[in-house]
């Protein structure tokens, strides 16, 4: 017996050296900061009890980027479950209209599923073009009515609050629609001409009648600098494209946003119908749901389906690559399942993180709340503290999905948005954290897998820096290897 609490004694000893010893070593780096790194907060917890190992300015809200979809997954994770798919239809309506019915589906697009390293996307009609085959199968040869995208699933609220104008100009700031094809963007690339002051050429993809583009791009001198402006005319579907590519440079290739999804697969369907010899009377449309409007589900003959990848797989890709849409989309499936009819979800995510941070106020009721205004993170508003972070990475870390939770995160020097940082993962250690970046904030939070301390959960938020943004992510990086020495 004395000697089993001698080992436990030994034990406990060396456990409690070596938190010493981190400590020291992650307030070294700490106190070396640079004041033009900014505002950082940081947390560092043992995953399996939750015991605080190091803390700075831990209590301090700040803007989390896309660490914010931690927060989206373990919602998602509770309320549908891993396993959970949507469904997308085209119904032959009453009126003769081919309804394709947006179910929130995320994945209609060329991405592959399960998520895969360096895997080339496949053609992004694919889904569509499924879709048609099956409904000229079912004998379809006419249709009197229009073809009709509709995303009513969803209200019709394309950009959550504090987005800013910029970002609806680019990729990561798509729409959110309950209907969404190709992450609701269209890819261009512009390549030189054969000669000098020659129009560039341009192609697009998919390439359906749908974004006006104004293309004035010319053929600049041999090693002249790329001078590319894309703007979109406010309130259109016009792009008007400017500037030179220089002779024999690469094609610069772009995402393009679609200002209304809806209509843009009600636009690839049609196309994709009348390819196969389908005579259509009417038009593509769109048609949405007002905010607030009651939802009413479209009425019909099923004519074709799809179903998507299981929901841990798109929340693989979302978490991955910080696919923003895969976000916005999911958190509203996740409340629309549990309760029909509700909006955003921005009060489910919400009531979410008040859940843990009622279990960190049971020891200290003077924490402040969080604030969460999308799914996404890319949100100007949404502030939460590192403490909260690492309550929902230890909440997770409990829960029988531990396994599907930790493999969700992108791996130090493998995969994802890490695939060229915090080198490597391997022999089951390494860094598998989500990363997080905006123009004044930079984020990195997961958990460290060391071989002598466990599996530690750290969050690192870095807010109002001025100093490049590759020396933030450098600092950030060192507290994070520094967990694993």
């Amino acid at each position: 017996m004395r000697r089993a609490v001698a080992i436990f004694a030994l034990c406990f000893c060396s456990h409690a050296g070596l938190a010493a010893d981190l400590n020291q070593r992650l307030a070294a780096l700490v106190d070396d900061k640079p004041a033009s790194l900014g505002d950082a907060g940081i947390q560092v917890v043992d995953a399996a009890t939750g015991e605080s190992i190091y803390a700075h300015n831990e209590n301090r809200l700040l803007l989390p980027a896309s660490n914010a979809k931690l927060f989206t997954a373990g919602l998602a994770l509770e309320k549908l479950g891993a396993g959970y798919r949507f469904t997308t239809k085209v119904l032959l309506g009453p009126s003769g209209d081919l309804v394709l019915v947006g179910s929130g589906d995320p994945s209609l697009s060329g991405r592959i599923y399960p998520y895969t390293r360096d895997a080339r996307p496949g053609p992004p009609l694919d889904a569509i073009e499924d879709l048609a085959a099956q409904i000229v199968k079912r004998g379809i040869v006419r249709i009197e009515g229009d073809v009709v995208g509709d995303d009513g699933l969803y209200p019709w609220v394309p950009y959550p609050q504090s987005w800013s104008m910029d970002d609806s100009e680019n990729e990561y700031g798509a729409p959110v629609s309950a209907l969404t094809l190709d992450d609701n963007t269209v890819a261009i690339a512009i390549s030189p001409g054969l000669r000098v002051g020659e129009h560039a050429g341009m192609t697009l993809s998919p390439a359906i009648e749908f974004l006006t583009i104004d293309h004035r791009v010319v053929t600049g001198a041999r090693g002249s600098a790329v001078a590319i402006r894309f703007r979109r005319v406010p309130g259109t579907r016009q792009w008007i494209i400017t500037g030179s590519v220089p002779f024999g440079h690469a094609a610069v290739e772009r995402e393009l946003p679609v200002d209304d999804p809806a209509a843009f697969a009600a636009a690839a369907l049609y196309d994709a119908l009348v390819r196969r010899g389908v005579a259509i009377r009417g038009r593509p449309v769109a048609r949405h749901r007002a905010e607030g409007a009651g939802y009413v589900a479209p009425a019909g003959s099923e004519m074709a389906s799809r179903q998507s990848p299981a929901l841990g797989e798109l929340l693989r890709v979302m978490e991955k690559v910080s696919q923003n849409l895969h976000a916005e989309l999911i958190l509203r499936e996740a409340v629309r399942v549990r309760r029909p009819g509700a909006e955003a979800g921005l009060a489910d995510l919400g009531a979410f993180v008040k859940l843990l941070e009622a279990a960190e106020k049971r020891f200290d009721a003077r924490l402040p709340e969080a604030r969460l205004e999308d799914g996404s993170g890319l949100g100007r508003n949404t502030l939460v503290t590192p403490r909260l972070i690492t309550q929902l990475l230890t909440r997770e870390y409990a829960t029988k999905d531990r396994e599907l939770w930790i493999s969700l995160l992108p791996a130090g020097g493998e995969d994802g948005t890490l695939a060229h940082r915090l080198c490597c993962v391997g022999d089951g250690g390494g860094i598998r954290a989500k990363t997080g970046s905006l123009s004044r904030a930079v984020a990195l939070s997961g958990y460290a897998l060391t071989k002598n301390s466990g599996t530690l959960a750290f969050s690192i938020l870095v807010n109002n820096f001025a100093a490049p943004v590759g020396e933030v992510r450098a600092w950030v990086d060192k507290i994070a290897l520094a967990l694993l020495e």
